[in-house]
């Protein structure tokens, strides 16, 4: 009887029978995966009774956890997280079904882009009254370690060396393991406690930059234009879709509304649009509904909404 073999076990056994060793398997890409798209606040938001917020709670599917990435190499196993949101325990959780630690540690670092709630409050989970954890490297720039220093109860962790602050130094590239980098950016917004910042993030083929939060995109002296072209996914500020969505002048929170984005960014080239998905979407906000007109909307001019899961590979 004729034994027909899988090419690829044949070969192996080729390899072996003439002593040389087999090929190496190409390593696995590393890659960004969405831990979550909404606003400081999440959604369902506290207390809201409104229309914006009915299905979500009622129903764990319709709920969005506040905007956080991943960044994985599964090569090392090692795990890092840009923004520790007040969802930290279901995100770190998300990344331990991804890629388990390899390291023994929770996470291999955590980079922080401001010090608004939605971005760094996750950290009390690294403190005594949770995980204990020793040392975890948090990156921020020299305003946030100060406000992490300086102010309890962040100061404790810093403290018991719960995390090791590690200040970063905007468009210097921090190496994470072998295979990425990641290149802090500032941008201006609300900066009443910390600088806020952007983040480049680089592997072996290909980028994405992150930038949950800024103000207009006319107040930044770098075209948004310009970013965009330089990386393969933008995950730009989408906080709110157009004016009027709250009840306040929405001057005091300045961002750029996704309609003012669309608009600006019309002229971009198809392959241009789809690089964009936008993230950090307000309770109030319908292009949190996929099924929204907003989201149709979006997807019709050629751009995307961020949605929890989804992965880029580096």
């Amino acid at each position: 009887m004729r034994l027909f073999l899988p090419l690829s076990f044949a070969l192996l056994v080729a390899f072996l029978a003439l002593g040389a060793a087999p090929p190496k398997a190409t390593p696995a890409a590393p890659f960004v995966v969405v831990l979550g798209t909404a606003q400081d606040a999440g959604h369902p938001q506290a207390a809201c009774t409104k229309v914006c917020c009915t299905e979500a709670w009622r129903s764990e599917a319709h709920r969005h956890r506040v905007a956080s990435l991943g960044i994985v190499d599964p090569e090392s196993g090692e795990r890092w997280l840009i923004d520790a949101s007040p969802d930290f325990p279901d995100q770190l959780r998300h990344l331990d079904q991804l890629q388990p630690s390899q390291s023994g540690l929770p996470l291999d670092g955590v980079f922080l882009t401001h010090a608004h709630m939605g971005h760094y409050t996750g950290l009390l989970h690294l403190g005594r009254e949770a995980m204990g954890a020793e040392a975890i490297p948090v990156h921020a720039m020299p305003r946030m370690s100060a406000f992490l220093s300086e102010n309890g109860p962040w100061s404790q962790l810093v403290g018991l060396k719960n995390i090791r602050l590690s200040e970063l130094t905007s468009g210097t590239p921090v190496p994470l393991g072998e295979r990425i980098q990641i290149t802090p950016f500032l941008v201006p917004h609300r900066d009443e406690f910390s600088e806020t910042v952007g983040f480049l993030v680089r592997g072996p083929n290909k980028s994405i930059a992150w930038l949950p939060d800024i103000d207009k995109w006319e107040r930044w002296d770098v075209p948004v234009e310009e970013l965009i072209g330089s990386v393969d996914r933008a995950y730009l500020d989408g906080t709110f879709y157009a004016d009027g969505e709250i009840p306040r002048d929405m001057a005091e929170v300045p961002h750029p509304f996704i309609e003012e984005s669309m608009k600006r960014l019309k002229p971009l080239s198809q392959a241009l649009r789809s690089r964009v998905r936008f993230v950090h979407l307000n309770h109030t906000n319908p292009a949190l509904d996929p099924a929204s007109r907003a989201s149709e909307a979006i997807d019709t001019a050629g751009f995307g909404v961020a949605r929890r899961g989804e992965q880029t590979s580096l």
